[in-house]
């Protein structure tokens, strides 16, 4: 049986991590509750050719919470979930962080916690790794890079775009149907800072950027 209070002291005592965790199940995360079985549930989808990655959640869960999460890959599909069967997580991530239970459509919020002391950076990383993407285009022989994330209508939106503005990022907010927006921030100068900055933890997008600056020479 877990202990409640030491759970919530130790992701407060590993208060980046947590917050890096809080970004991935805003992206790719969801909680889950059925009354009539008493059937709690999180899940982390992921394409199951990131396995670095996989791995770094894995590890920030059984860091976290002291339990090790079941990787479940699907037949035929290039996805991985990542789940996680405990009452007591999941209600600690709802009661005492504000996690909404799923659909996320219209509910999913930032916990008050994150959004100070430098958390927010953390949040925006999980959130970016899981739901953004590192864009290159070759133009004539010229190749560009940009950022970008999909954001679903709920608190979330204007809390990442207020994120970004406090950061002292560039970027623009573009209407993409259904309440959706995407966030973009284009060329070297936004993508240094964000380096500087958030950085990733998903290899995926590393190799987007070490691709773009060697490239250039830069690597």
């Amino acid at each position: 049986m877990l202990d409640k209070d030491k759970l919530v002291t130790n992701c407060l005592s590993n208060a980046k991590e947590f917050a890096e965790f809080i970004g991935i199940m805003l992206g790719d995360g969801s909680l889950n509750k059925y009354k009539l079985n008493n059937f709690y549930r999180l899940k982390i989808t992921l394409d199951s050719r990131e396995k670095e990655y996989v791995l770094h959640i894995c590890n920030l869960i059984q860091k976290l919470f002291n339990k090790k999460p079941k990787v479940s890959y699907r037949k035929n599909e290039n996805t991985v979930d990542i789940l996680l069967f405990n009452r007591t997580i999941i209600s600690i991530l709802n009661e005492e962080f504000g996690m909404s239970f799923s659909p996320k459509w219209n509910r999913a919020v930032i916990p008050d916690l994150c959004l100070n002391n430098g958390l927010d950076i953390a949040v925006l990383r999980g959130y970016f790794d899981t739901d953004g993407c590192v864009v290159l285009t070759d133009n004539n022989g010229t190749l560009y890079v940009r950022l970008e994330m999909k954001i679903s209508p709920s608190p979330m939106q204007k809390q990442f775009v207020d994120i970004l503005k406090k950061q002292g990022f560039r970027f623009g907010v573009y209407d993409i149907g259904k309440g959706k927006v995407r966030v973009q921030m284009n060329g070297e100068t936004q993508l240094k800072k964000w380096l500087k900055l958030v950085n990733f933890s998903n290899q995926r997008h590393i190799e987007k950027v070490n691709k773009y600056f060697k490239f250039y020479g830069c690597a």
